[in-house]
């Protein structure tokens, strides 16, 4: 059996960004202004897509919204 492409394979690592975006009444638009990253990039992290985030993205992200990287971040269950 030949193993998936990785990139088909699931990280098991869930993005809570959506969540904490609309608990702090902020839009994806205005956390790109405020972290210095542009829209797509968080749009790719929020759906659960990225590969890796740097962690000076990831300290930005969480100064802004105000919480930990587990918070952000967290691992599925199924995994």
């Amino acid at each position: 059996m030949v193993p998936a492409p990785e990139e088909d394979v699931a990280t098991g690592v869930h993005c809570n960004l959506d969540r904490l975006l609309a608990d702090r009444g902020l839009t994806l638009a205005r956390l790109s202004e405020l972290v210095g990253v542009s829209v797509v990039n968080l749009s790719v992290l929020k759906n659960d897509r990225a590969k890796a985030i740097r962690f000076s993205t990831l300290t930005a992200i969480c100064r802004v919204l105000d919480c930990t990287v587990g918070e952000l971040l967290e691992l599925d269950d199924a995994r």
